[in-house]
């Protein structure tokens, strides 16, 4: 809901309540106006202009200059008649004006319509009409359009400022969706095409020939899909030309659900039993574990791109091992390998580049589903992945 809708709900009611208070109020000093029926026909046409202009009031766009215009002309015009229809002498002693407090209404209109300034302006033309209708600067006048005039300035300025935060609200929340959408898409990206493209750049300067060529583009494709993926928020700090560095040897395809497959909870056993293989030891218990199927898929997928990580970095002959912990109100899946480990600093070096194995499909899907990654890796001592899902998932 707009901010601003509720500030247009009380002007109506307001115009209405006042226009009531003023009508109510003439009733009970009726018998000492000189012309009373000059306020009777000023009462009639503020009651049938109040009520059928509430739907003037209710938003902005419906709220245009043409109204405020004939609505503060309504306003000023009860104002003059007061000298018409009410004695001097009550207008001397401090008497309200035909229209009273609606005026109000009509400066408050400005003020939500256009702001401060525009509320300054309806409250100034207010001020002066005031005055002259009463001839001399009174003080319980000079105190009335004093407090007219800030109030509106005052509501006014905050209507703008209740603006630009709606807008900067409403900026944010269109950021924050497409950074979620960019990382759901880079964490596809890496897990099949740039691990493809990593590895036609690779085997083609192994076979060299025309197929050297393949390669070398497919690597220059590399380099600028990663670069797009990372949307251009962090520089790519080279060009990888050291395929060698990021090259992958097997690509990782995320298990996707067939459109029948029920929603429930799955066994997150099933989903890691294909990564069991005569190098990769699975360690799991003899229960199920059961996670919601969307943190179980998710939780999966990382434990695969863990795995790529280990073939890309530490080679086909390195060892893993996956061992599946069902805590009492979390699943804890560690994925340790015998690799070489990770320089200090390589892995904010490989983000910089657009390289996102780490930052996207592993950690980037554990925070999605409310879990965290951990990561500890000794050069020459290998690295090992700590992936930990809550089993009660937030909505």
């Amino acid at each position: 809901m707009s901010v601003e809708l509720p500030l247009w709900r009380a002007l109506a009611g307001y115009r209405v309540l006042t226009m009531l208070y003023a009508v109510g109020f003439f009733a009970t000093a009726y018998d000492g106006f000189e012309r009373p029926w000059v306020a009777v026909v000023y009462y009639c046409v503020l009651f049938v202009w109040t009520l059928a202009t509430l739907p003037k009031v209710a938003n902005a766009a419906s709220c245009t200059k043409r109204f405020l215009a004939a609505d503060l002309t309504v306003a000023l015009t009860g104002i003059m008649l007061t000298a018409v229809a009410d004695s001097p002498a009550r207008i001397q002693s401090g008497g309200p004006t035909l229209p009273s407090i609606w005026t109000a209404g009509s400066v408050l209109a400005f003020a939500i319509k256009g702001g401060w300034r525009w509320a300054a302006f309806a409250s100034t033309a207010v001020a002066v009409t005031n005055l002259v209708e009463r001839g001399t600067p009174a003080r319980d006048t000079v105190h009335n359009v004093l407090l007219v005039w800030v109030a509106s300035i005052a509501i006014g300025y905050v209507v703008e400022v209740a603006r630009a935060s709606e807008r900067t609200l409403a900026r944010a929340l269109e950021i924050e969706a497409a950074t979620r959408e960019r990382e759901r898409l880079a964490r596809d990206i890496h897990d099949s095409v740039l691990q493809v493209l990593a590895m036609v750049q690779r085997r083609g300067a192994v076979i060299g020939g025309e197929a050297a060529e393949l390669g070398r583009m497919a690597g220059e494709q590399e380099v600028a899909l990663r670069t797009l993926v990372s949307g251009g928020l962090v520089p790519v700090s080279r060009v990888s030309r050291d395929a060698a560095d990021g090259a992958v040897v097997q690509a990782v395809d995320e298990p996707s659900p067939e459109p029948s497959e029920p929603a429930g909870p799955l066994d997150l056993r099933a989903l890691l039993a294909p990564f069991a293989a005569a190098r990769v030891n699975l360690a799991e218990p003899g229960a199920p574990v059961m996670l919601p199927a969307p943190a179980a898929r998710e939780l999966a997928a990382a434990v695969g791109a863990a795995l790529d990580n280990v073939r890309r970095h530490a080679g086909d002959d390195a060892r893993a091992w996956i061992l599946v912990e069902d805590e009492p109100d979390a699943v804890i899946v560690t994925v340790r390998d015998d690799g070489p480990g990770i320089p200090q600093g390589r892995l904010a070096q490989a983000e910089g580049e657009g390289r996102l194995g780490v930052a996207q499909s592993i950690r980037g899907r554990l925070r999605d589903i409310g879990g965290g990654a951990e990561l500890i890796s000794t050069p020459g001592q290998g690295t090992e992945v700590e992936l930990t899902v809550p089993k009660t998932q937030k909505e």
